[in-house]
């Protein structure tokens, strides 16, 4: 990525502004050192363009940084595939990148590897396959013993865990997910204690779509929640999206498979997919609204500050 063309393309300036605003920031110069003393050489950038330029060059560079890590991880593991590799090297989120590292990222022990050490991924491919003309549990009794796996129910549990992962797994999948989620999703509240008194009541049932929301309230959702008031959860269009997996998971109708796959999904979904999502959306949420509120912040002291003397 070529990252002062990409910054002179978000903040609609000349590749060569960049070029000289990137160099003196490099060269350990202060935002407002610039700003007042440098103009000549940035072509006269305001200080809030300086900002943004400081910030969006942090992350780009950190995204870099990232993208060279999680390929060479993988290559270390020899499941690195060209196609792969463009996909990481084209994601221009942070967020993409992760998702695009989670299958080959080295996870803490989940019900996923269990299920793994006790040799059951086989079990797992053969419901994935759906091409079972035998009854699942057939199949899986062959994989009970003494030590491990001791029972058929056992067997079938542990197949649908390892499949929940890989679903949960799968970058284009939470992709969707994140986007519908923020584009239909709904924040949802309640009161912990309807009769407390608190200057919170206003939001005791309250409920407002994820992407109407205002700055200030999602502040004051953070407050309340953080004194133990207010319960906050995000709803999500859950019948659209196990709707949109099961499309993408099930490929043919085998009633063998089918039903066990479904449950899978539901599971997949709701167990590892939406709590992970729900903390990226209300992260995402803070993180606007904070700079919304300096934004306001920085406007009223100016105004402040620019009064003229009494």
């Amino acid at each position: 990525m070529d990252i002062n063309k990409k910054l002179a393309e978000e903040l609609n300036v000349k590749v060569s502004q960049v070029e000289a605003a990137v160099g003196l920031i490099d060269e350990g110069c202060t935002i407002p050192f610039i700003a007042r003393y440098r103009k000549e050489v940035t072509g006269s950038m305001n200080d809030e363009v300086l900002r943004n330029l400081d910030e969006r060059l942090k992350y780009l560079r950190n995204l870099e940084d990232r993208k060279e890590a999680v390929i060479s991880s993988i290559e270390e593991q020899g499941k690195l595939t060209d196609e792969l590799k463009a996909q990481i090297l084209q994601a221009e989120t942070m967020v993409l990148v992760e998702d695009l590292y989670r299958p080959y990222k080295q996870k803490k022990r989940t019900r996923a590897t269990i299920a793994k050490e006790k040799g059951l991924e086989p079990l797992a491919d053969y419901i994935m396959e759906q091409n079972a003309a035998e009854p699942v549990e057939q199949n899986a009794a062959g994989y009970v013993n003494d030590d491990t796996v001791k029972s058929v129910k056992d067997a079938i549990d542990g197949a649908k865990d390892i499949i929940a992962e890989r679903i949960s797994d799968v970058a284009d999948y939470r992709t969707y997910i994140r986007d519908i989620t923020m584009k239909e999703g709904t924040l949802i509240t309640a009161a912990k204690d309807e009769k407390a008194e608190s200057v919170y009541e206003m939001y005791y049932e309250f409920e407002e779509g994820i992407a109407k929301l205002a700055g200030h309230r999602i502040l004051a959702l953070n407050r309340g929640e953080n004194e133990k008031i207010l319960t906050v959860k995000v709803q999500a269009p859950e019948d659209r999206i196990l709707s949109y997996l099961e499309r993408k998971v099930i490929k043919r109708d085998n009633p063998v498979t089918s039903g066990v796959l479904k449950e899978v999904i539901e599971d997949s979904y709701s167990r590892l997919i939406a709590p992970a999502i729900e903390r990226e959306i209300r992260s995402s949420l803070t993180e606007r609204a904070e700079d919304g509120a300096i934004r306001v912040f920085g406007k009223n002291l100016e105004q402040l500050l620019m009064q003229p003397p009494i």
